[in-house]
């Protein structure tokens, strides 16, 4: 009998003519992301759901997909929308996407820190508002990066990444991690890094304890010429604060690539110049995205297969 698979949403033509050769696919073609009534609608019966972050994949939509589901493989390398428990106490693989988005994500981090720390986006602006009065010696100064101290939250895959590519550009590393270890980087309680680093970078996955991890406390910690960046998961910053501390010029600035309610920015970034806003596109090369999607049809036709996800939860 031929499985049936729910995709939430596009995947590349090869990638998804893969899935196809094999299996009856259940395509969303929305430009949005599938609703919750939708999602749990047309995951009946279905042997294995391709989600992306945007779909929530909890009790109501496992009962509605029912004992035939065997598979969730979540086209990104977070899965705080899945609860993973309810798929485990059902028996149902969840499967991620490592690896294949560390260096493009750790490109972009570099290059979100380029942009704040030399006002790429306020420069962008004026040239664009017509309202650029011409070269001037002391007209938008920006940061260099020689000799500065990056600060790591979180040592994983792409926090590593980015660490490797420090050397370009004669930056030393600090990193606050529970276990793992940076060869050539100095370890630091979070308190300390925080007030010790030019550059602030968050690679912590969203749980519980590192929801507004970021916060006015954490904040205030930190120098007023710093910056912070996150691509990690957006509520692990307290938007609310960083408008503050951004605000009051207790930081320089900051570089923003999640949000902790997206699509939704808070409204009180949105008119600060020294925040640059980034629509979630850390993952976002043509090579990445197909090799997320590749995986994750390779994960279902994997356990749908009857043998191990290439890439399980742990």
């Amino acid at each position: 009998m031929t499985p049936n698979v729910l995709v939430t949403r596009r995947l590349p033509s090869a990638v998804l003519a893969r899935l196809e050769s094999t299996c009856h696919v259940d395509l969303h073609t929305g430009a949005d992301a599938i609703g919750a009534d939708a999602l749990k609608a047309r995951a009946v019966g279905k042997s294995a759901i391709v989600c992306l972050l945007t779909d929530t994949i909890d009790d109501a939509v496992l009962d509605a997909a029912g004992p035939s589901l065997k598979v969730v493989a979540n086209v990104a390398v977070g899965y705080n929308n899945i609860d993973v428990a309810a798929c485990r106490a059902r028996g149902v693989v969840v499967t991620n996407t490592p690896d294949v988005l560390t260096n493009a994500c750790a490109d972009f981090t570099w290059a979100l820190i380029l942009a704040v720390t030399r006002r790429l986006g306020e420069g962008e602006r004026v040239v664009r508002a017509g309202t650029w009065p011409g070269w001037g010696l002391d007209y938008m100064l920006g940061t260099e990066l020689r000799g500065k101290q990056l600060g790591l939250v979180g040592l994983g895959r792409i926090a590593r990444a980015v660490a490797d590519k420090a050397p370009a550009f004669a930056v030393t590393v600090a990193y606050t991690s529970r276990s793992a270890e940076l060869r050539g980087a100095t370890a630091m309680p979070l308190d300390r890094l925080l007030a010790t680093s030019d550059i602030v970078s968050l690679h912590v996955p969203l749980t519980p304890a590192t929801t507004h991890l970021i916060d006015r406390k954490a904040l205030a910690k930190m120098r007023r010429s710093a910056y912070l960046i996150n691509t990690a998961r957006g509520p692990v910053v307290d938007e609310a604060a960083l408008a503050w501390a951004l605000r009051e010029r207790l930081i320089a600035g900051a570089a923003l690539d999640v949000y902790e309610k997206e699509p939704v920015v808070h409204s009180d970034l949105l008119g600060l110049e020294n925040v640059l806003l980034i629509p979630h596109l850390a993952s976002a090369t043509t090579e990445t995205r197909t090799a997320m999607a590749d995986l994750a049809v390779s994960n279902v036709l994997a356990v749908l297969a009857g043998q191990a996800p290439v890439t399980p939860v742990p």
